[in-house]
């Protein structure tokens, strides 16, 4: 059965070869990494670590029993009791309710470990299946997402309010 865990240095082969598995997947729906990326990892790596060590954001992973990585669900942005969320599944497990069941399992988590209230999501306007995922999560539209949001493209702001 998949977990929910908080992002550590240890995760890092395991996540960078699902970025790399998944980049083709990813692109068709969400912008591009690009090589950079890729070419600086570890220190990309690195600075996550440190965000979410100062407690500007904090990371999951989704692992499986074989430890590779299945998915990435980010809290970031966190401030006054609000954060932004963002995630991505592996193609793999891509339209099997594990993206929604995730989100949900981090909503709890949101409030009950981050003391957050609010979660807000974006997804570009041709990105069905995050769309669903967050309707059924429990998040509502509350407005337009501009490119500059979503990387070029246009979408819609998603918010959930957190029960404690």
């Amino acid at each position: 059965m998949p977990e929910l865990k908080r992002l550590h240095a240890g995760h890092a082969p395991a996540v960078l070869a699902f970025e790399l598995a998944n980049r083709t997947y990813f692109a068709a729906s969400i912008s591009d990494r690009g090589d950079d990326f890729f070419d600086q990892f570890a220190d990309r790596y690195n600075a996550l670590l440190a965000e979410q060590k100062a407690g500007i954001c904090a990371f999951y992973v989704l692992v499986a029993e074989d430890g590779s990585v299945l998915g990435r669900f980010n809290l970031y942005d966190l401030e006054d009791g609000t954060a932004k969320l963002g995630y991505r599944v592996a193609e793999q497990v891509a339209g099997r309710g594990v993206a929604t069941a995730t989100v949900r399992e981090l909503c709890r988590i949101a409030a009950a470990s981050n003391g957050l209230r609010t979660l807000r999501a974006t997804t570009s306007h041709d990105n069905a299946a995050s769309q669903k995922v967050l309707a059924k999560a429990g998040f509502v539209p509350v407005g337009p997402a501009t490119p500059a949001d979503l990387g070029g493209k246009s979408g819609t702001w998603y918010q959930r309010d957190l029960q404690p």
